[in-house]
């Protein structure tokens, strides 16, 4: 079954960003609000402490297994936002490089965000996203 996104690039601003500008869903499609995939392993320990990228893998994993879950996959994905608990850009583009190569030539709008603290300790990395999908009949 093909994604129900659609990614919209614009021939007006910046190529520089590495994703597509905006994304859209038909009407029919249901969407998937997905709550912030955090670094913790099957136990809920936070992995990767103090490794900004190896954070970053574990929140793919765990949003793979949400958005499977929900009977969605990555190309489904509308949007995301990964939230970086750092006050030096290189780890947010440590964090930033690892979502960026997990969703490939499915470059969906994102927001790359320095923040204060996470909710678990030891957590540098946090990865939110929005999907869409179109249920089989």
């Amino acid at each position: 079954m093909s994604s129900a996104v659609r990614l919209i690039r614009s021939g007006t601003l910046s190529d520089v960003a590495e994703y597509a500008y905006a994304a859209t869903a038909p009407a029919d499609a249901r969407f998937v609000f997905l709550a912030g995939a955090c670094p913790l392993d099957d136990d809920g320990r936070t992995v990767g402490v103090g490794d900004h990228a190896a954070q970053a893998a574990q929140c793919v994993r765990n949003l793979l297994v949400a958005l499977r879950d929900a009977g969605a996959g990555l190309t489904d994905v509308l949007s995301t936002r990964v939230l970086v608990a750092t006050t030096r850009q290189a780890d947010l583009v440590a964090a930033w490089e690892v979502v960026r190569e997990a969703f490939g030539d499915h470059d969906v709008p994102s927001t790359l965000v320095g923040v204060t603290v996470l909710g678990y300790d030891d957590q540098l990395v946090e990865v939110e996203a929005v999907a869409a999908v179109r249920d089989e009949a």
